[in-house]
């Protein structure tokens, strides 16, 4: 499944601050009785109490927020009667800790309803992430693909950069792509775009079309809804094919960062001689869809990246050194480059997302050798 946002802490972390919380009221109860008992006879403690329904409505409850503020009453008024306070004090005392309980119950019944809203958006959420952006198999053809997925906006799950791939007769077809902008509107984009790739990608005859199914999808939706944010915006697209029968890669960039081709242990940019405009930028000027044909053989990984990746910058401004570092885990496997790259990515970037990020490593891996005249294994569906 892709990943979203920054690797979450650990469930036993988060287990631990949920514990912690739970015990602080019990734990400010008990410190201030404490407290309390030990000093001299003129100096009382027991005020602090209301420390206990405060803390415990960040963490507890409304029924437990009420029940931790009954037991503060019950050992203030214990206090009181041990060190021997009037009458008239005590019900002052208990009266004041009975606002700051009631307040404490208000505001834990906002925060349990505010959780509970943010568990349903959550949710939905998580389904939209299964059906606009869908995991990936690890393995189409002769090929593996392992992805990086991280939303910039805090707690999102999808962004702006989209993918897909696909296994069809004879190949398999990838798609990596950004929508200009962030938020709602970016995300309505590519969502367009992959129900245009995924209605086209089988029919397509060669990239050269299915790029222009991906202009036309999109030109549909905006006359379908003029007001729609995404008949404004465009996304830069990169499209792959790599056939079962060929130790080659086909390429189609729409104004797309370029990717990054590892062969023997050696990295390089993959040169496009005349790309395309972004979708929904192609009637500016004229132009031909061109195909670039590069070598891709067993052994082979190609990285398929958004300007997320490439664009990142440290304190000094300095652009993430991202051919560098493929070349430096060439010989780690293909399943940990990019948990790699996630962890150097965050650490290069003082640990800011400013914008999705999303990269596809594709590994055409080693083939068994067979006997001269035997059967070719058949490609995995």
């Amino acid at each position: 499944m892709p990943t979203g946002g920054h690797r979450a802490p650990s469930a036993r972390g988060k287990r631990t601050q949920l514990n912690l919380g739970l015990a602080l009221p019990f734990l400010a109860l008990a410190l201030v009785v404490v407290v309390d008992l030990v000093t001299s006879q003129g100096q009382h403690f027991d005020r602090l109490l209301v420390i206990g329904p405060a803390l415990a409505a960040v963490t507890w409850s409304v029924r437990g927020t009420i029940a931790i503020g009954l037991l503060a009453m019950a050992l203030r008024l214990g206090l009181a009667l041990a060190q021997g306070d009037s009458v008239q004090d005590i019900v002052a005392a208990e009266l004041v800790l009975a606002a700051v309980i009631a307040a404490a119950v208000w505001v834990s019944r906002v925060r349990t309803s505010y959780e509970r809203d943010m568990r349903d958006v959550m949710a939905v959420a998580e389904v939209v992430q299964r059906v606009v952006l869908r995991p990936l198999a690890p393995r189409l053809g002769r090929v593996e693909l392992h992805l990086l997925y991280l939303a910039a906006a805090a707690k999102a799950r999808i962004g702006g950069d989209f993918y897909e791939a696909v296994r069809i007769p004879g190949a398999v077809r990838v798609m990596l792509g950004d929508v200009q902008g962030k938020g709602l509107g970016a995300v309505e984009t590519a969502s367009v775009l992959l129900g245009a790739y995924r209605a086209a990608v089988t029919d397509a005859t060669d990239l050269a079309e299915l790029a222009d199914r991906l202009e036309e999808g999109l030109q549909r939706y905006g006359a379908w809804d003029p007001d729609s944010d995404a008949a404004e915006r465009f996304a830069t697209v990169l499209l792959i094919e790599l056939p079962d029968d060929r130790d080659v890669v086909r390429l189609l960039s729409c104004g797309h960062p370029a990717p990054l081709l590892e062969h023997d242990g050696r990295v390089r940019t993959v040169d496009f001689t005349d790309p395309s405009l972004p979708v929904n930028l192609a009637g500016l000027c004229a132009s031909r869809h061109r195909i670039e044909e590069v070598p891709f053989s067993p052994g082979d990984r190609l990285l398929l990246f958004t300007d997320g990746v490439s664009e990142t910058r440290d304190w000094a401004g300095r652009f993430y050194p991202l051919e560098e570092r493929l070349g430096a885990w060439a010989d780690e496997p293909g399943d940990r480059v990019l948990s790699l790259l996630h962890r150097d990515l965050a650490a290069y970037g003082a640990g800011d997302l400013d914008d999705d990020v999303a990269a596809l490593l594709v590994v055409r891996p080693q083939e068994p050798a067979v006997e001269r005249g035997a059967p070719l294994p058949a490609a995995q569906p």
